[in-house]
């Protein structure tokens, strides 16, 4: 191999949940196993996820004055057996991204660095780099399906990053692009907030970077939930910058997800899913006018066989009937390993992969399945940095359905290459309802699972009468086999 190193930026992994039917004919059953006891903080108190995000309580007693936060970046499912009353706080906020220049703190060390996601959303893009060329400046696109674009120096202005979008779509300047909205008003399966784009860079300074995006979390109780307090999923905002020769402001993060699913509802207090907003840029005492780039809106769903709720929400909430929990038995796909070297458990795209100097040009990758027929094969491509892209279809998938994989044989060029993976298989007509819930009632003939740097995996659901769903992935909950 001729080149001195090899980048592999592999690709992300599908979204795997589980879980199931929860109705009862008396009321709402939660599925909590109550292994986890009752939750009674009297402090400010950050819990540790667990690896799957998934707490099983029997009661939640959440008193005034007391925050409640979480360390991980699953999003949050609390489930209680009897009771949830929220007094106090449930924050899982994104945060804010560092001021840049005269409006920081004199450390320039964190100028440029994003704002990081509430736990379930996703962190935003980087503040671009100092430069004296304006196009060698931009910012970087915030993470997430709804990421922000970047920053760019356009028609003589340093345009903010745009704002990341989930509901509805963040905003932009001339030149930038806003995400795209996605997920389902029933928050099925449940996901947070996307971040906003970094600002583009100064050539001093670099521009700050974007907001987080706020997380998700799903609350069900088989009793009363009572919320007289706050639960907050709101996205991070951008910082300042100021000074001479600074960059643009990046964009807010998005708002992320609340879902509140009980027997019964009651209490108006504060549910926040909103977007943050982009810094402000002062430049020589002059504010700069292209400041445009707000997050966009979450979402916020509740479901209960009683409603006692009077209060408005920010955003809106859908409402209906308690329904599922959890989505069951989504498929995954993985791009596991390339000759001999692991992926990282959260590829990012960006040099996930190193291969050493003296590599074959040939090498083996291995990609791994889960929820996906064996007998299927799966189509790997390699994209380099110039010249066309390649694809070789892998031998059929061997294994069984709950775990499957297949080594794939591929000559890769030289230089920093995209590794990409997708297959697309067929839905019994036994299963074909199991999926339905995330296409509005409609049947699943076929899946098609692609993977792609930074934003994880791409499932998308073919119904039987041709309309494609997709579904937007997140952080792999797929076990390495």
């Amino acid at each position: 191999m001729t080149t001195r190193q090899m980048y592999l930026l592999t690709a992300g992994f599908a979204l795997l949940l589980g879980g199931g039917e929860v109705h009862s004919e008396t009321g709402f059953d939660s599925g909590s196993t109550g292994a986890d006891g009752a939750f009674t903080p009297s402090v400010d108190t950050e819990l540790e996820l667990p690896e799957d995000g998934i707490f099983h309580f029997t009661n939640v007693v959440i008193p005034e004055g007391v925050t409640v936060r979480f360390d991980g970046t699953r999003p949050v499912t609390m489930l209680a057996s009897g009771d949830v009353e929220i007094a106090g706080t449930i924050d899982l906020s994104g945060s804010w991204s560092p001021p840049v220049g005269a409006a920081g703190d004199g450390n320039v060390g964190d100028d440029g660095l994003p704002g990081f996601a509430g736990p379930g959303g996703f962190d935003g893009g980087l503040g671009g780099e100092p430069a004296a060329n304006r196009s060698d400046r931009p910012g970087g696109a915030g993470i997430g399906p709804g990421g922000g674009g970047g920053g760019v120096h356009s028609s003589g202005r340093k345009r903010s990053g745009a704002g990341g979008s989930f509901g509805t779509t963040g905003s932009s300047g001339v030149g930038v692009t806003p995400g795209e909205t996605y997920g389902s008003e029933v928050l099925l399966p449940l996901i947070g907030g996307s971040g906003g784009g970094g600002g583009v860079g100064g050539p001093a300074f670099h521009g700050s970077g974007g907001g987080g995006g706020g997380g998700a979390i799903l609350i069900a109780a088989s009793g009363t939930a009572s919320i007289t307090g706050a639960v907050l999923a709101v996205g991070g905002s951008s910082g300042d910058v100021a000074g001479s020769g600074i960059g643009g402001a990046g964009g807010g993060g998005s708002g992320g997800a609340i879902r509140i699913v009980a027997d019964r509802i009651t209490g108006n207090g504060t549910l926040q899913a909103t977007g943050g907003i982009p810094g402000s840029s002062v430049d020589s005492g002059t504010t700069n006018p292209t400041r445009s780039g707000n997050g966009g809106d979450g979402r916020i769903r509740l479901e209960a066989n009683v409603f006692e709720r009077t209060a408005a929400t920010a955003p809106d909430f859908s409402f209906g009937e308690p329904s599922v929990v959890f989505v069951p038995g989504l498929p995954g796909l993985r791009i596991e390993s390339v000759a001999g070297i692991q992926a990282p458990p959260l590829p990012t795209g960006r040099a996930d992969i190193v291969l050493p100097e003296d590599a074959d040009d040939t090498v083996t990758v291995v990609v791994a399945t889960r929820g996906v027929p064996v007998g299927n094969t799966v189509s790997l491509t390699v994209t380099p940095a110039s010249g066309e892209p390649v694809t070789v279809v892998s031998p059929a998938l061997t294994g069984d359905t709950e775990a499957a994989s297949a080594e794939v044989s591929i000559t890769l060029p030289d230089g920093p290459s995209t590794l990409l993976a997708e297959t697309t298989y067929t839905i019994v007509e036994e299963d074909q309802e199991d999926f339905s819930a995330l296409t509005g009632g409609e049947p699943v003939a076929r899946v098609r699972l692609r993977t792609g740097p930074e934003q994880g995996a791409r499932l998308t659901l073919i119904t039987t009468a041709g309309r494609e769903v997709p579904v937007p992935a997140h952080v792999p909950l797929m076990p390495r086999s």
